[in-house]
């Protein structure tokens, strides 16, 4: 069974947004955003079966200073 394309968001236990993703068939498929646990942006492009796929942008973790922006495979920088 094919499930429709939703908008979920996703919480963590301090309840701080930690993940804004569009899922299907519980993948993450579609355009997205990770969050760090103070809900500083760590990941802003597509996925693909819950991998980083496409374009992207890619953040400092501690910095938060972009690292990264261009194209993803299979969730690895291309």
């Amino acid at each position: 069974m094919v499930k429709k394309m939703d908008n979920v968001k996703s919480i963590i236990d301090n309840g701080k947004l930690r993940f804004e993703d569009e899922y299907l068939n519980d993948k993450k498929n579609g355009k997205g955003k990770e969050y760090k646990p103070n809900c500083e942006l760590v990941y802003d492009g597509e996925y693909l079966n819950d991998e980083r796929n496409g374009k992207g942008k890619l953040y400092n973790y501690f910095y938060s200073k972009l690292k990264y922006e261009g194209e993803f495979l299979n969730g690895k920088k291309h």
